[in-house]
């Protein structure tokens, strides 16, 4: 199953409308303007985290959703959709995509088989959130319908670097034959034409969109470093 070619017709910008239960955005009708928002500017899709985001965001914009769930398993590094109950509540909620890590670890490349099937039987595409090549190669083997680059320098064996992982891209681009896309650490408009021009087919922007906090924090830390 690829439904890719029918949810984006076009290449271009995802907009990550996400804020944990922590960040002075989380609740309310915050995503949902966010999404508003990100639609008026051009942005083809949304990728959000939590039933309620998915659903209000739904309501709010005709865009394609990327859903994701993200929970804290004790003993687990596995946090982004972790099982199929995280699967099916995306389904109910009415996310066209749902995002999971597809990681290399605690037997998470078996474990996802179940999760893929899950799914693909409610209608859904899956994203395959990876962290090196050799992971984004084994998810489309195992039927994934996008392979984003998201947990690049989320894994501790992953590359760690303040940028995004053009590398990652380019190797994955000229292997893969789904649609690739470029998530992590994108803070500029001249980073996400790199990562097209690198080889990604669409392009998630987040934090330096939609986490007011974190933007305003690299003006302060720039403006103190300046100041001493």
């Amino acid at each position: 199953m690829n439904q890719s070619t029918s949810l984006f017709p076009d290449r271009g910008l995802i907009v990550s409308a996400q804020a944990l239960e922590d960040e002075p955005l989380h609740g309310g009708d915050a995503m949902a303007k966010m999404a508003i928002a990100a639609k008026a500017a051009g942005a083809i899709g949304i990728r959000t985290n939590g039933v309620h985001d998915i659903r209000a965001i739904k309501e709010a914009v005709d865009l394609p959703v990327i859903g994701l769930i993200k929970r804290v398993i004790p003993g687990s590094d596995v946090f982004i959709t972790p099982t199929a109950d995280e699967v099916a509540a995306i389904a109910d909620a009415g996310a066209e995509i749902v995002a999971m890590d597809v990681t290399d670890r605690e037997g998470r490349l078996e474990k996802v088989r179940e999760l893929f099937a899950i799914a693909h039987g409610r209608g859904m595409a899956v994203m395959a959130d990876v962290s090196t090549f050799e992971e984004g190669v084994a998810a489309a083997r195992l039927g994934a319908d996008f392979v984003g680059t998201t947990l690049s320098g989320y894994t501790s064996y992953s590359a760690q670097q303040e940028g995004p992982d053009l590398e990652l891209i380019r190797r994955l681009s000229t292997e893969l034959s789904v649609p690739l896309v470029a998530e992590g650490r994108i803070w500029t408009p001249e980073e996400a034409v790199a990562a097209l021009n690198a080889g990604a087919d669409y392009v998630v922007v987040g934090s330096a969109i939609t986490r007011p906090q974190l933007i305003a924090a690299r003006y302060v830390r720039a403006i103190r470093q300046k100041l001493g």
